[in-house]
């Protein structure tokens, strides 16, 4: 069974850093497009960056471009979200997914599977 698991959340002050991970089982994370996400209260999901199957492409939305850094370790069957210069509009759940076509989209309907979410909290 195909399952995504983010972890790294918490409580930063702004300007501050987290790396957020997806680690994947039930299927090799190589082979597939990862995007990660986020939701604030009230806001529909928004797509942050993304990252094909060879790490060929990779995208991020105006939002978090030059202080959000995608990454990805197939031996750990694990993708990375670096994330500094933290604002307090940052806030909300993180997610990541995956979608079998192995090439990169910001839209949320085109992933296949998700993971539960993570939070984080940019707050002094």
């Amino acid at each position: 069974q195909l399952q995504l698991l983010e972890s790294g959340g918490g409580l930063v002050q702004p300007g501050g850093s987290l790396r957020l991970s997806c680690a994947a089982s039930g299927f090799t994370l190589g082979d597939l497009a990862i995007g990660w996400f986020r939701q604030a209260p009230g806001n529909e999901r928004e797509g942050l960056s993304c990252i094909s199957n060879r790490s060929g492409t990779i995208n991020y939305a105006d939002s978090v471009k030059s202080r959000f850094t995608i990454s990805r370790d197939n031996a750990k069957n694990t993708v990375y979200l670096q994330m500094s210069s933290l604002k307090p509009e940052d806030t909300a759940i993180y997610y990541c997914a995956a979608r079998r076509p192995p090439w990169c989209s910001s839209a949320v309907l085109l992933y296949d599977s998700w993971g539960q979410g993570t939070q984080v909290t940019v707050s002094s």
